[in-house]
């Protein structure tokens, strides 16, 4: 299956640092329609650039992840949220993965190998997605070409 580099991805991370060292590397890997944040009012503000994967910081200033992560699924729940933070607290993953996030990735050693995984996984499915809305599509004008 190809996969589609054209996605738009959020970065919401309160780190400049660790927010550039995963831009850097999204980049690397061919996606380049990248928006950073660094909180998560300014994301929420953002959701109508459509993004289709956002990877969410947990402990941020004004608003956790797990808020923002509420209130990104009542805006849209067809957005990927990946959870990728410092914290390795298993209530709070837990909690994050009950709420509809989409993986949590914790920062550290093999960070960039699961972003690049989980990647993978959403590709596959924006693309099943988007073949079964063509499809949709293509049935909806066959069947009014009758």
């Amino acid at each position: 299956m190809e996969i589609n580099n054209n996605i738009r991805i959020f970065l919401v991370d309160d780190d400049s640092y660790c927010m550039n060292i995963y831009k850097q590397y999204l980049n690397s890997l061919g996606y380049f329609d990248v928006t950073s944040f660094e909180n998560g009012p300014d994301c929420l503000n953002s959701l109508g650039l459509k993004p289709d994967v956002i990877f969410l910081d947990h402990g941020m200033d004004y608003l956790t992840g797990l808020e923002v992560l509420k209130r990104i699924r009542a805006y849209n729940p067809y957005i990927f949220v990946v959870f990728l933070s410092g914290q390795s607290n298993i209530i709070t993953a837990v909690k994050a993965l009950k709420l509809g996030a989409t993986e949590y990735i914790v920062k550290g050693v093999y960070d960039l190998d699961n972003i690049k995984k989980v990647l993978n996984t959403i590709n596959k499915a924006i693309s099943v997605k988007r073949k079964e809305i063509e499809n949709q599509y293509i049935e909806r004008l066959l069947h009014t070409a009758k």
